[in-house]
């Protein structure tokens, strides 16, 4: 048991150092091609801090543990917004900007909702992975030109001081290839401990999946955010969870089920019920005075920590 729980913390540092050294080499990549800092954030940044979860639900599908698999993506958007935004609120207050709440909370709120329907046979097809893949495509390309749209100086310049500055384009390509090996290395190592512990207490694999995996797959979005809100830079603490949790239905859980249908009769109705409870939850939060206070980001920490007992046997 020791041996797993050590395993399994070697693993979730290297999920959080190789999603750093990806996310990192792909930015500076991008920039030396010329693609806008605006553009890079909102796709290479958003994609790469949710890596983790794409490795991990890919790897446990492919093992036939749909329980981790899907676990791991309901999980990790309930931990985002809960323990995320959360400990981001009680940081410093989040100013909450109208096009966020307009657009992309209602987008967050819908592909909850679409994934709870989707999975009310506790399975994902194919052709419900090709729908949320292309779903993700679109609102991908949506992002991008209304980005173009509202793009100013102030944010590419900020945008800009965030990523590091690497000397030569192999020195990128490299960082983005060990970031990938070790991201790869340390899902499996996740994956494997992960089962022989939930055998070990006789948990389910989708225990499993909704706690341990599903809050240290989404280590990135939790330092990203939270020091985001020391910085007092409001859009990258909220946009950051938002935008990986849109992902992490769609493209996560859509690729997972195009390279093999996931089966999961583990993960109850409850489970996606609360991801669409604490999405909707968040609305009036935000709504009001346009302010995550600190008292609110507490009352989202309870929320979690409540239903974290409720998976207790």
């Amino acid at each position: 048991m020791i041996n797993d729980i050590l395993l399994i913390l070697l693993s979730l540092t290297l999920l959080y150092f190789g999603a750093s050294w990806l996310v990192n080499g792909a930015s500076s990549l991008a920039m030396k091609l010329g693609i806008t800092p605006l553009v890079v954030g909102l796709t290479v940044v958003a994609f790469g801090t949710s890596t983790p979860e794409l490795i991990v639900s890919i790897q446990a599908a492919l093992q036939g543990n749909g329980g981790i698999a899907v676990g791991n993506v309901v999980g990790s958007n309930i931990f985002n917004i809960g323990v995320i935004l959360g400990l981001s609120a009680l940081c410093y207050p989040i100013v909450v900007k109208a096009e966020i709440l307009r657009i992309d909370v209602p987008v967050m709120l819908i592909t909850a909702v679409a994934f709870t329907l989707l999975f009310i046979n506790h399975t994902i097809s194919r052709l419900e992975g090709i729908i949320l893949l292309s779903s993700s495509i679109v609102y991908t390309i949506y992002i991008i030109r209304q980005s173009r749209k509202e793009s100013n100086a102030e944010v590419n310049k900020e945008f800009e001081e965030g990523v590091p500055k690497i000397r030569t384009w192999w020195m990128d390509s490299l960082f983005m290839i060990i970031g990938l090996a070790t991201l790869i290395f340390g899902s499996n190592l996740l994956v494997d401990n992960a089962v022989s512990l939930a055998k070990l207490f006789q948990v389910s694999d989708a225990v499993i999946g909704l706690t341990i995996i599903a809050a240290g797959t989404s280590m990135p979005e939790l330092a990203t955010s939270v020091v985001a809100a020391l910085k007092k830079q409001s859009d990258i603490a909220l946009g950051n969870v938002v935008g990986s949790n849109i992902y992490n239905i769609l493209a996560i859980l859509g690729t997972s089920s195009i390279i093999t249908p996931i089966y999961s009769p583990d993960i109850d109705l409850t489970d996606s019920l609360v991801m669409v409870g604490i999405s909707v939850l968040l609305i009036p939060l935000v709504k009001s005075g346009f302010v995550l206070k600190r008292w609110e980001g507490a009352v989202l920490l309870m929320g979690y920590a409540f239903y974290l007992y409720s998976l207790l046997p």
